[in-house]
């Protein structure tokens, strides 16, 4: 299976803008600028989508880990946080709030600890991450 996106910019990196389409068209044209990577502009930016990828890779190697183990999860809602400094994505911090029935903590830590390694979004960043959790 491939993915793909496509990234249109037209200018310089500050002044310029562009656009961001996806193949499920989910983003069409979507706009992102400086503004939006380093300020507060309107519009996405990488890090947003890269926080965005990586907390429903994970939320979802969860859920599979989870029911596999015999406890198919309520709801799991997980939060991505990306830290971009000095030009680089430093650490990748996911915040989870999950409900799921009957599941002792020590179990689901270790089924979370799984999903944060193994998932393929974790696999493909070289950055710090960590994982915390409210287990309901």
């Amino acid at each position: 299976m491939k993915r793909k996106a496509t990234a249109v910019w037209n200018g310089t990196g500050k002044e310029g803008k562009g656009h961001l389409t996806t193949q499920s068209t989910v983003l069409n044209k979507t706009q992102y600028s400086f503004g939006s990577r380093f300020e507060e502009g309107i519009g996405t930016n990488p890090e947003e989508l890269i926080a965005a990828a990586h907390a429903g890779c994970f939320t979802m190697k969860l859920s599979f880990n989870l029911t596999e183990a015999g406890f198919p999860p309520e709801e799991l809602q997980t939060e991505g946080q990306v830290t971009f400094e000095n030009g680089a994505v430093t650490q990748s911090h996911l915040v989870l709030k999950a409900t799921v029935a009957d599941i002792s903590e020590e179990k689901f830590a270790e089924l979370v600890k799984d999903a944060e390694l193994n998932c393929p979004i974790s696999k493909l960043l070289d950055t710090a991450i960590s994982v915390e959790f409210t287990l309901n």
